[in-house]
């Protein structure tokens, strides 16, 4: 068996094709969707993370704001530029990109962002809901995986789901959105004793713990769907926490390391601020 590729560039393409014609009509009802972005300090990453976002918005019609500031910044000079991006009616998604620098609370900044305008789906209020089975603006990852396992056009319904790790931001929220969606769910983690006993049982295996390659083959039900969240380095190259040569040999559907959940996370981020626009120009009426 040779696994069948989940090609999340090319869904993430689809995706934001469909973003694109969302903003254009909003644009025309005369609302222009807006997010803004707060970067504090000059962390590598997220500076690449940043820009990428903002060519992204550029590219779908979306207008962003960019609010980089020292990483000396007191905690309170951040929370009153969110608290003004808050109640700037004009701003639609508001992103704290993380990390923050050490000295910085980042949960209590996070909290302070409006959960209306929680472009990253982090908010308790919204992590929340989700849990209670309510409308909520979805973390950008876990929504991009429940994408990303529904274009195998295999239903989720009834399969056992294995999800290895349990962050707030990736594998408790996948968690529950394969619940939502009928799945029988198992969460392991560092902790679990013979994590390969349950992964051989997994139809679906979401795999976001960051230990490169630590997912091999023999530890794989045959004809599996394979969705590898992590972003390794191995052997001097980038690679994920499923091994893919011995994976795909033996599942049935397998995401890419790069180019299957990387491109997705900053496409549902910019689908959410168009949820949020079109829900603010419903409620405007």
């Amino acid at each position: 068996m040779s696994a069948v590729i989940i090609d999340g560039k090319a869904l993430s393409a689809k995706i934001r094709a469909s973003i694109a014609e969302r903003t254009t009509e909003l644009k025309r009802r005369g609302k222009e969707v807006t997010l803004a972005v707060v970067l504090v300090g000059e962390d590598p990453a997220s500076e690449i993370y940043v820009r990428n976002k903002i060519k992204v918005c550029g590219e779908l019609g979306i207008r962003s704001l960019s609010y980089r500031l020292p990483a000396d910044t007191a905690e309170v000079e951040v929370a009153s530029l969110i608290s003004r991006l808050n109640a700037d009616k004009t701003v639609d998604g508001i992103l704290v990109q993380s990390p923050l620098p050490k000295g910085l609370n980042e949960q209590k900044l996070l909290a302070t962002v409006d959960p209306g305008k929680d472009a990253d789906g982090f908010h308790s209020v919204n992590a929340g809901n989700l849990f209670l089975g309510r409308p909520a603006i979805t973390a950008c990852t876990p929504a991009g995986i429940i994408e990303l396992i529904k274009s195998t056009g295999v239903p989720i319904a009834g399969k056992h789901a294995v999800v290895i790790g349990r962050s707030n931001i990736v594998g408790k929220p996948a968690a529950i959105l394969l619940l939502n969606e009928n799945a029988t769910v198992t969460i392991c983690h560092s902790r679990t004793p013979d994590l390969a006993l349950h992964t051989r049982r997994a139809d679906i295996l979401v795999a976001a713990v960051g230990r490169a390659r630590m997912i091999t083959g023999d530890m794989i039900k045959p004809g599996a769907i394979l969705i590898d969240v992590g972003m390794n380095r191995g052997g001097g190259k980038l690679c994920g926490d499923i091994d893919f040569d011995s994976a795909s040999a033996v599942a049935g559907f397998i995401t890419p390391v790069p180019g299957g959940v990387g491109p997705m996370t900053i496409t549902m981020l910019l689908s959410n601020t168009v949820a949020i626009a079109e829900r603010q120009t419903t409620n405007d009426k």
